[in-house]
């Protein structure tokens, strides 16, 4: 069987999919809590930063992937008003339920599904907009989920991926101190799980940094990608247009 990687360890793929899957079922209750905590609140700007950037109008179709609790869904689906669809989906039913009552305790019911974005469950170029968000590093075979991604959007149409990803030179060393001693820790009093912690923080490291995905958005089919760098490229927002 053909193995990856899971975090620091290698494992078999089959075996990556069930750990990946327990450890958002473990984390999905406090995962906003969490990430308020682990990025000091930045998360709410990366995000409203890709919602700005996305620039969705009223009727577009937007796909959402690895949606989690919703937060650009939310934001989408106001941008695109009645007339536009947003699609809220996650492979993991734990956060996507999680989401979705958060979503319609604020008034918004979306169409939502659970589905794998290595095989998406829709129509090609039937997409305007499609957005991954602190997803892609959790996927198994990237250049299938992105060549999916772009087989579903229509022509011209952009893929956002808004992901963790090489930090400058001079902050590494302090970030490597934090994403290994400290985030463990608050997973621990949080959320009660220091090890899906430890997991997020070498998932990371194991992400392809600035260039590499650029280059891999390219070779998926998307003619032109840019790469924003925020908060000093501990994430960074990889714009890709079909061609």
């Amino acid at each position: 069987m053909a193995q990856t990687h899971f975090g620091f360890d290698t494992v078999d793929e089959a075996e990556k999919a069930r750990k990946v899957r327990g450890v958002f079922d473990s984390v999905a209750k406090r995962y906003d809590v969490m990430n308020d905590l682990m990025s000091l609140g930045l998360h709410r700007a990366w995000k409203a930063y890709t919602v700005a950037v996305a620039n969705v109008k009223p009727g577009a179709r937007v796909l959402d992937i690895a949606g989690g609790t919703g937060d650009l869904a939310r934001a989408f689906a106001r941008k695109a008003g009645p007339e536009g669809t947003v699609v809220h989906t996650d492979i993991n039913e734990t956060m996507l339920r999680t989401g979705r009552d958060r979503l319609l305790d604020e008034g918004l019911s979306l169409p939502t599904t659970t589905c794998d974005a290595e095989k998406l469950p829709f129509a090609s170029e039937c997409f305007d907009l499609v957005s991954v968000a602190f997803g892609l590093r959790n996927m198994t075979h990237k250049d299938g989920a992105l060549a999916e991604m772009c087989r579903v959007l229509k022509p011209g149409g952009r893929l956002l991926v808004l992901e963790f990803s090489q930090v400058a030179e001079p902050l590494r060393k302090p970030y490597d101190w934090y994403s290994f001693n400290l985030l463990p820790m608050i997973g621990k009093w949080v959320a009660k799980d220091a090890d899906s912690y430890r997991y997020l923080a070498e998932s990371i490291r194991m992400h392809p940094p600035q260039a590499e995905l650029k280059a891999m958005m390219k070779s998926a089919g998307f003619g032109h990608v840019d790469v924003h760098n925020l908060s000093a490229g501990v994430v960074a927002l990889h714009v890709g247009i079909k061609c």
